[in-house]
């Protein structure tokens, strides 16, 4: 029994300790494994958090230093054998007052340092070079450019995600950056100042990456605000740090910070993809091409809940596998991606998913698993839904 729940173990730990030691270590990858310590990160908030933090660190070793020196002289200095007549005073106004006054200087000394910080890190009123809004889906990332008309999810990379199933027999040692790398990374420019807008679709997340000194919640009906300014160019991870449900462990972030050059080149070749997409929604596809991208897209966006094999999760998450909705009639389960269904956890994929994506998984989910419908749905019959 030990030997079976031992794989169990292993999937539950990369999602518990991801939020700590681990997936500390691997946000930023000069960090040592287990080490204690914070980095100084590569902005300057991050800088200043980490300045701050050794500043009190350090302040608090000053402090050990001397209550336990004194503690330590006392009960050497009379220890029994000494003999010595303990004093006899019951108050000491001096000493009252001198014991008040120190840890509230101290305190006023740690407090000054960290108010500038927090002033610093909420700055997000003067101008900026970048808006990007960060909006947090169960379990995933939508990024979008305000003003570039670029917008895209970001996932679980599919190896890492085929890893974490039980059962698929992956050494995960052998999977790089394990459960901390994604299909599509957050690309940002370097030397300039970004503004993230963060908020969320459906329940509590927060977005947080440790080497730019960001953890901001992403609330449902609330745009928070921060900022970063990059120093240098990379790749920074982080992970959702607040528990938003059953896949919470599976959510992490990638941002790619690059030379304006590059950024700007990157951003082009999205816009291009954008106007493609647009263009591929008025054309007809094969079968063949329906099932082979909707395979794709049913990986990224549904086997987390549905299953790989479309099992679904009993008493959790309904099976694709000969349900109702996926041998049902079409227009039900085009209406139900599209929508979700209210009350429980299967979401609105409308906004997510192009109508492109949209027909290839509804066509792959009613010809895969068993169920053999022989439907096939086109762009064009989802823009027609959408629009009703």
């Amino acid at each position: 029994m030990l030997r079976r729940a031992k794989p169990l173990f292993h999937k539950l730990l990369g999602s518990a300790i991801l939020m700590g030691m681990l997936g500390h270590q691997a946000v930023a990858d000069e960090v040592e494994r287990w080490q204690v310590n914070m980095t100084p990160g590569v902005t300057p908030v991050s800088q200043e958090i980490y300045g701050l933090h050794m500043l009190i660190f350090w302040i608090c070793v000053a402090i050990s230093v001397i209550v336990f020196g004194a503690l330590a002289y006392t009960i050497y200095a009379h220890r029994r054998s000494k003999n010595r007549e303990p004093s006899t005073f019951h108050e000491h106004l001096g000493l009252e007052i001198f014991w008040t006054a120190i840890p509230f200087l101290i305190l006023v000394v740690m407090a000054i340092p960290a108010t500038r910080s927090l002033i610093h890190m909420y700055d997000t009123d003067t101008e900026v070079d970048l808006d990007v809004v960060v909006t947090g889906y169960q379990w995933k990332w939508q990024y979008e450019y305000l003003g570039k008309e670029v917008s895209f999810f970001s996932n679980l990379h599919e190896d890492s995600n085929a890893a974490r199933q039980l059962g698929s027999g992956v050494d995960v040692n052998t999977i790089p950056n394990y459960l901390l790398e994604v299909d599509r990374p957050l690309v940002v420019p370097v030397k300039q100042k970004i503004r993230f807008l963060v908020t969320a679709n459906d329940v509590i997340h927060a977005w947080w990456v440790p080497a730019l000194g960001i953890k901001r919640d992403a609330i449902p009906g609330f745009v928070r605000e921060s900022w970063a300014y990059i120093e240098e160019p990379g790749i920074y991870r982080g992970v959702c740090a607040e528990l938003c449900g059953r896949d919470h462990g599976f959510m992490p972030i990638v941002v790619q910070a690059v030379e304006q050059a590059e950024f700007n080149e990157w951003i082009a070749q999205e816009q291009a993809a954008a106007a493609e997409l647009r263009e591929l929604a008025a054309q007809t596809f094969t079968f063949e091409d329906l099932y082979e991208r909707g395979e794709g897209v049913y990986n990224r966006s549904c086997a987390a809940c549905h299953g790989a094999q479309g099992q679904g999760v009993p008493g959790a998450f309904p099976a694709i596998a000969g349900s109702a909705v996926a041998t049902g009639p079409l227009e039900a389960h085009l209406d139900v991606v599209l929508n979700g269904v209210p009350g429980t956890a299967m979401q609105a994929f409308g906004a997510q998913l192009s109508p492109v994506d949209i027909a290839a998984v509804v066509t792959f989910q009613r010809n895969a698993f068993g169920n053999n419908m022989g439907d096939q749905v086109q762009p064009v019959d989802v823009v027609q839904q959408q629009n009703q």
